[in-house]
């Protein structure tokens, strides 16, 4: 097996087990968010992202935590804004 198909292996193989772990670590969260370790230690540390100690020194994340974080704080499109907008209005309007 050629050395690119032995890295192409493991690629799918690191995928795979991140998209599947209920919980990983440090090093596979970073990964999974595509974030540096050290980001991903200051959000812990400013309490930004949820994890877990449970001996009071590993952190840990529930992977389905991290992707409801990450869909937080959701930006509307110009089209919603302008929908909205255009409710507002109309309600508006008909209370008059």
């Amino acid at each position: 097996m050629s050395e690119e198909m032995k890295q192409m292996a493991e690629l799918i193989a690191v995928n795979t087990i991140l998209c599947t772990k209920e919980v990983l670590t440090t090093d596979e969260a970073a990964k999974y968010l595509g974030v540096s370790k050290s980001y991903l230690y200051k959000l812990t540390m400013q309490q930004k992202i949820p994890h877990y100690k449970p001996l009071g020194k590993m952190c840990y994340f529930n992977r389905v935590e991290l992707e409801q974080w990450l869909q937080s704080n959701r930006i509307a499109t110009e089209d919603e804004i302008s929908q909205k907008a255009q409710n507002y209005c109309m309600k508006k309007g008909a209370r008059r």
